[in-house]
């Protein structure tokens, strides 16, 4: 058998099998990715929403807790700010952590009575909600992983 053969299929094989299973770490990477940007893009479209319709809802909802309507505006923080920082896994732990926050102020203000219903079928009244909160607190947990602006530089990503 011809040597240069024997060389170059051993010089492919390396590639071949790289292709054909993913190491754990390129797995683990790919996974947060898809987390961080499902749940990122997820929270940003309500904040589009806040953004055209206004903070006025979430203001009368802050009035009637007793709390400032001024706090409103926050939730551009919680919904726009901190969401974009998830997708392009920047300061991301504390991003997230941000969406955490602002999950908890829903459930509170606006979602209590739902906190042990369940629907229909079966299912949590509040399971897009929960959704949110918990795969965001999944991110806390993971941080970013390599595929993003930051890398794994830093304590925050």
């Amino acid at each position: 058998m011809n040597t240069q053969a024997v060389a170059a299929d051993s010089a492919r094989a390396p590639i071949a099998s790289s292709f054909a299973s993913p190491s754990p770490a390129t797995l683990d990477d790919s996974g947060k990715l898809l987390l961080r940007v499902a749940i990122g893009v997820l929270v940003l479209l309500h904040g589009i929403f806040k953004i055209s319709a206004g903070v006025g809802f979430v203001s009368a909802i802050l009035v009637k807790a007793g709390l400032p309507g001024g706090l409103a505006y926050l939730v551009y923080v919680g919904e726009i700010a901190a969401p974009l920082l998830m997708i392009a896994g920047f300061w991301t732990r504390a991003a997230a952590g941000v969406v955490v926050i602002n999950m908890l102020a829903a459930f509170g203000l606006v979602h209590m009575t739902d906190l042990f219903a369940l629907t229909k079928q079966g299912g949590w009244a509040l399971e897009l909600q929960g959704l949110y909160l918990f795969g965001a607190l999944a991110v806390v947990l993971l941080g970013a992983g390599r595929f993003s602006l930051a890398g794994l530089r830093g304590r925050w990503n």
